[in-house]
């Protein structure tokens, strides 16, 4: 009896450490939504990490001695690219783990900014400035948006993971199985909820909507692309006055967590709306269905200023 419970107790440490080793495996994300897509596929193994925090730019973000070490340690790391995190390639230049650059992902559709897009427009020069991240012809790194390059992502995470993780290699391919099936659910549910407002105008203060407004049949009717901190010039601000007044009901729509400075001055005594959506999903909790919740907020905030004019 004594020798049972002797290779019993052994049988239980070995299973208890094989698992401990299996959990070792860190997963670490630039921005939120990857973060959720991450989740999603690790869901009941472990939580991945993800490196900028709520309300931080991922254009323009100054890497902390402590995120250094993290970008340095962890077994993979995924980011968009350097069409979107600029701070990256520096650091990664010295990680010799995997590193996964998504954009570069084959089966991912990509858009580029276009030649005559609204947020490239002439502005007089009253201490106007553009976000030259979005500069015409490059690519629109804002490519989470678009349920199908989740998927994309969200295979390759798998992929990584089984081969990294092969004990839990069935769970990762049943959760990316998981989430295909919720994907389609979501993408249902927002064509049926947005296509009252398909046609309806609304402007965005940055061009960050393509992949989703593509996906849905909507499109932006302006882009003011001015950094928060910037104050425009008065004739920058009577221009898109303008065109506001042209379109009458509308919505303005900015980003968390700062709403630019220009804004009330913007929409003061017009029949116009200010409101906000949310493309990083900054305060959504990394679960297994995180990302459906990112999209599905994103949707109902735009549906629901434009159905309230």
């Amino acid at each position: 009896m004594s020798r049972f419970f002797s290779l019993f107790v052994a049988f239980v440490a070995s299973f208890l450490l094989i698992g401990s080793a299996q959990a070792d495996v860190k997963v670490l994300t630039s921005i939120k939504p990857l973060q959720l897509i991450a989740a999603a596929v690790q869901d009941g193994v472990a939580v991945p990490e993800v490196l900028l925090p709520p309300g931080a730019s991922p254009h323009h973000y100054a890497l902390r001695p402590s995120d250094v070490r993290k970008v340095q340690s962890v077994d993979l790391l995924y980011w968009i690219g350097p069409d979107m995190e600029g701070f990256l390639p520096r650091v990664l230049n010295g990680r010799t783990l995997p590193s996964v650059a998504v954009q570069d992902l084959p089966g991912l559709t990509l858009r580029h900014f276009a030649e005559d897009s609204a947020s490239h427009e002439d502005h007089d020069d009253g201490g106007d400035e553009h976000d030259h991240d979005h500069r015409p012809g490059t690519v629109d790194a804002h490519l989470w948006l678009s349920p199908h390059n989740a998927r994309v992502i969200a295979a390759r995470m798998a992929a990584d993971l089984s081969a990294a993780d092969p004990a839990n290699a069935a769970r990762y391919q049943s959760n990316l199985k998981g989430f295909n099936q919720r994907l389609d659910a979501l993408d249902a549910r927002l064509k049926t909820r947005l296509a009252g407002i398909a046609g309806k105008p609304y402007f965005v203060f940055h061009e960050a909507f393509d992949y989703f407004e593509d996906n849905y049949g909507l499109k932006h009717a302006g882009v003011f692309a001015v950094a928060a901190e910037v104050q425009p010039g008065a004739q920058h601000v009577a221009a898109m006055r303008t065109r506001l007044q042209a379109v009458g009901k509308t919505c303005v729509f900015s980003e968390p967590p700062l709403r630019p400075r220009l804004a009330e001055t913007l929409v003061a005594g017009l029949p116009v709306k200010l409101a906000e959506l949310d493309a990083l999903g900054g305060y959504t909790p990394a679960t297994a269905q995180g990302y459906e919740q990112l999209l599905e907020k994103l949707g109902n905030d735009l549906a629901g200023c434009l159905e309230s004019l």
